[in-house]
């Protein structure tokens, strides 16, 4: 209102709108540069490690992922029904991209928001236990609408770091979204989680309500290098 008020004074002054008109347009930019300053601050306390969305994602190179249903997720009613998402698949088809778009989404549509890395957060678990903050940690994790958990099963943990993330797991089972990214096959997570006990628990509480997408094929990275090193070739071809 500070930035803008006399700005609209003149304005309304030079048109002979009514003060209530002038203070319904004010009070209109407060508002929105409230709303404005909101989603950036859930952006931001997110710590995505970049800012991706979904027009820049490529749906023809990962053709067993359903573009209608990514987008019907975009509108975050999964994570009002306190659903789950999975992305499964190898390196460089695209999960984090989709992750971090979903939960770009999530963040315009007023959900808290926290993306980790499995390791970052296993890590942080074992050291907030050490010094006693776990408790702390936990309840800080049980308030986000929408937790982001990539790369799972890309670094192998400690019991103990399996054990602390089997607990954030199961502790937002009903109560909050989880959306995982994973390049190995829920066959293949008991290696992740130490035993096929504490896998079959965790995946019967993940899998309750939870949409799936299997995102296989060929590394987008590599067939983009591959291209890039083809260039200078094709160009001689082109010119000979």
């Amino acid at each position: 209102m500070l930035a803008e008020y006399a700005k609209l004074s003149r304005e309304a002054a030079e048109k002979d709108e009514g003060y209530e008109s002038y203070l319904l347009k004010l009070s209109e930019l407060e508002v929105s540069q409230r709303g404005a300053n909101a989603i950036a601050a859930r952006i931001k306390n997110a710590d995505f490690p970049v800012l991706k969305d979904l027009d820049t994602f490529d749906f023809t190179m990962t053709p067993a992922i359903n573009k209608q249903k990514v987008l019907e997720l975009a509108r975050c009613q999964w994570i009002e029904e306190k659903s789950n998402l999975c992305c499964v698949g190898n390196s460089g088809t695209g999960k984090t991209h989709v992750t971090i778009a979903l939960g770009l989404a999530a963040c315009r549509e007023g959900k808290r928001v926290k993306f980790y890395t499995a390791a970052a957060l296993v890590n942080q678990l074992e050291e907030a236990q050490k010094q006693y903050r776990l408790e702390r940690m936990l309840t800080m994790l049980g308030k986000i609408d929408l937790l982001i958990v990539d790369e799972l099963g890309y670094i192998s943990f400690s019991r103990s770091g399996a054990e602390l993330l089997f607990q954030v797991f199961a502790d937002r089972y009903e109560r909050g979204s989880i959306l995982i990214t994973s390049n190995l096959p829920f066959g293949e997570w008991g290696s992740i989680f130490q035993g096929d006990r504490m896998t079959a628990a965790l995946l019967d509480r993940l899998t309750h309500r939870c949409t799936i997408f299997e995102m296989n094929g060929e590394s987008y990275r590599f067939r983009e290098s591959t291209r890039q090193s083809k260039t200078p070739k094709d160009k001689k071809t082109q010119l000979a």
